[in-house]
Order: structure tokens, then sequence, then C-alpha cells
């Protein structure tokens, strides 16, 4: 019986390394890896000769803005955006109106996805109420998510519901998590010293995006590396799997790789703003369009550092995207802009292009991007790997066809980029999700409700 695609004449990433190999789906997996002259029938042969072939991207950090912010972005604009990106699945993020805080309200976003997104997907939802963790585990969710943070001069992108800063509230909530053996993914802050160190720009008048990327870069990032250290001990004490966003400083990669050693049981991220926007240049250019955070020269390279040896776990996109109202009153008031950045259409491209001035091989951004996240979230097996058995998401690229981001291209409603301008040299040409293609030539190809809940 024939297989439904081939896929020939590409060099194909595989876990450990790349392979000439075609290969083949069946049924919305991959059914085999054959040589290029094998006999292999199939009903339709996707020519990729001289192209790479890769896993598609788990994104397990998006925000999709829906329901309640759909003025920026919804579900349906991310998955485009996904799928000429590479992505295959997203986890969205909790920070929603209604927070995602219950498994009523978890169940009814499930529905937006169902109904909307094009690439397969699930939600972290806020771990803030006990007594719905097991419930919201019930309904298949991966990981759950919390922000160690409280915004100042606004409400949003980190509204009430959704926080937890008391020692004892996260310690209760790690042993609460830890029954379940999902992954609690925290975003790591110091509110007390966050009120200190901005407290002290905003009297002296500071209120401009130089200030604010100074303010949380403060003493070489030391509201990052405290809430680390905190979580990294509550994690220990507990035994509950953590998984820490925004890596952005040497101290505390360090504080990560130790706590490996001693047998924490941790992964960490790194998202597309800290490797290629988060330069003192993006920020004097592009103001609060940069902002997300600034990563001074030091702690970039120990970033790159992390990466290449394995302390960064997971490549995320912490795709999150404003208007261009909400971040244009940042020029002169940054503290009252949204901040974070779109980025999901555009960072697995950046990582490809990465690898081919050398910055990391091939095989380790496909481990970044698919098999690491599809491992620590509990899809081994499933997602992650172009290998038998596996959900055919797959992602044909050009190694060698320059072009130009531009805001024409834009899928995002927010309708800007941090990259407009910037130059890459791979292009992602083609995207599977679980072997039906989404994204082809340019055209997101893909039906809203093809995604499943992965």
């Amino acid at each position: 019986m024939p297989a439904d695609l081939r896929i020939h004449g590409g060099r194909v990433v595989v876990p450990g390394g790349e392979l000439n190999a075609d290969v083949l789906v069946s049924g919305g997996r991959v059914a085999g890896l054959v040589e290029p002259g094998a006999e292999a029938p199939a009903e339709r042969v996707v020519d990729a000769t001289g192209r790479l072939v890769l896993p598609g991207m788990v994104d397990v950090h998006v925000h999709t803005r829906e329901p309640g912010f759909t003025h920026k972005e919804d579900i349906r604009t991310t998955s485009e955006q996904a799928a000429a990106g590479g992505v295959t699945t997203i986890f969205g993020m909790p920070n929603l109106n209604p927070p995602t805080t219950t498994a009523t309200v978890l169940a009814d976003t499930f529905k937006l996805y169902e109904a909307s997104s094009i690439v397969d997907y699930n939600h972290n939802p806020a771990a803030t109420i006990p007594d719905q963790i097991p419930l919201m585990a019930e309904q298949g969710v991966r990981a759950y998510k919390v922000y160690m943070v409280v915004d100042t001069g606004r409400t949003y992108p980190h509204p009430a519901g959704t926080g937890m800063h008391d020692h004892g509230d996260l310690l209760r909530m790690m042993d609460t998590i830890a029954k379940t053996g999902k992954r609690f993914i925290v975003h790591p802050h110091d509110q007390a010293l966050m009120d200190y160190i901005e407290g002290a720009y905003l009297e002296r008048g500071e209120n401009t995006p130089q200030a604010y990327a100074r303010a949380y870069a403060e003493r070489q990032g030391v509201i990052w590396d405290t809430a680390i250290d905190v979580v990294l001990r509550l994690a220990e004490a507990s035994g509950c799997p953590v998984h820490l966003a925004h890596m952005q400083t040497r101290r505390s990669i360090e504080a990560v790789r130790r706590a490996k050693a001693a047998g924490v049981d941790v992964t960490c991220e790194v998202n597309h703003w800290a490797l290629f926007l988060a330069t003192w240049d993006d920020v004097e250019r592009l103001g609060p369009y940069a902002l997300s955070y600034w990563v001074p020269d030091d702690a970039r390279a120990a970033v790159w550092e992390g990466l290449r040896d394995g302390t960064i776990d997971v490549c995320s996109s912490d795709h999150a995207p404003h208007t261009r109202d909400e971040k244009e009153i940042g020029w002169t008031r940054m503290w009252s802009a949204h901040t974070g950045t779109p980025g999901i259409q555009y960072y697995y491209p950046l990582l490809l292009d990465a690898a081919a001035r050398g910055d990391l091989t091939l095989a380790r951004v496909a481990e970044l991007v698919a098999e690491v996240p599809a491992r620590e979230f509990g899809l081994a097996g499933r997602k992650g790997a172009l290998l038998p058995g596996h959900d055919a998401d797959i992602v044909i690229a050009d190694p060698d066809s320059p072009w130009t981001i531009t805001d024409a291209d834009v899928l995002s409603r927010c309708g800007w980029t941090p990259y407009a301008g910037r130059d890459c040299r791979v292009r992602i040409e083609r995207t599977f999700v679980r072997g039906t293609e989404v994204y082809a030539d340019g055209c997101v190809t893909g039906a809203p409700g093809h995604g499943r809940l992965a």
C-alpha cells in the first residue's frame, strides 16, 4: 500500500545528526526513513532536493491573546504565524480575560483552540487555585504557569489572578503540582527588589525605554537571580518538575547548571528576544518595540554558552504581540507600555540562520525547538522528532535562500515585527502538521480547526 506522502531528496535532521533520506508519511505519522533511491511508492511526492527536512517546532510559551485581548492577536492568527514559522505545536499562556485559573475556564479556552487553531496545541493554565490543579490535569494540560511579578503602572501583560510571590504559596503549589507529574513553568521575578529598583528610576523621572532596560538588568540582573535561586530551592524541596522562563543572566544559568548536577528536575528556556533583539543598540533604535528586556553583552554570551553546552534546554518564542498604540506610549512613558514582542513567525528561521553561521549545529537547534520540549512536556514518542511512529510534523527549509524580514509579511494582528529589515539566509518553504500541509511557498494553506490537543 503506498504511503500518503514521500518527501524526497532532503537532508533530514534526526536526533543526534543528519541523514540523506526520504521521509515516508502514512496516516499522519512518519512511516519510515528510506534511502533516496529505495522503492517506496507514495500518493504524493514532494521534492526536497537541496533542502533541510526538520522536525516542527514545539513552542511551549505562546501568548495567543484569546480570549479577552483579540485586538492584539487571536488563536487563528497565532497559528497562521506558527505555520509560516515552522511551529507545529503551540502551548498558550493564561494571562487572558478571563485568566485561565479554573477547569471551567480552561475547558472554554480549549474549545476556542479546537475551533480556530491550524496547528496542534495545548495550554498552560495559571497555577493559583490549588483545588483546580488536579481537575485541569484531567483535561490534558502538560504544564502550569505562574508569574512572580506585579505590573507597575499598568494592568497587563500580567493580570490579577496569574501571579504568586509568597514563598509559602509557591511551595504549597509545587507540592500540589508534583502529585500530577506535570511541569510548573515559572516567570521568575523578585518583586520586592523590583519595587525598590524601579521606584528609584521613577522618583528621578526616568521613564524612558533606556531607563526601563537598565532597571530590569540592574546589578547584573539581581531580580532574576534571586527569584531563580528561590524557585530552584523550592523545586528541590518539593520534588516538583519546574521550567524557568526568560533565562538572561550569567548567574542564573550557573545556578541552573549546579541544580541539574545536584539532581533537581529543572528545565529552562531562552526566548527570541534574548538571542536576537536585546542589544543596547536595539533598545536605542527600537525603544519600546524591542522590550521585553535588555540583555547586556556578557549575559548574552552566557546565554549562548548555555545553549551550546545543554544548560538551556528549550527555545520558546514568548510570542507576545501588542498594538503600535500600546507600544508608542513607551517612548516617553515606558512603564505604561505593554511589554513583550511578537516572535513566533521568525524564531525558528533565525535559529536556523544562526546554525548556518556556525553559532549552533542543526542537530542542536532541533533539540532545542523540538526534541527536548516534546520530551520534557509529556509528548515524547509523539512529537519532536522525525522518527517512525511520531506525528509527521515536518518543516522543509531552503538553507541558502537569502531574504529580508518586512512588516508587510507579518501575519500577526499587530502588523509589525521588531525584525523588520533584518536579513536571513534560511527560508522555511513548507510546514506539515500530522502530514497535512499547512504552509507552502509563502502562503498559509491549513484550515482553522485542523489543530488537535497535543
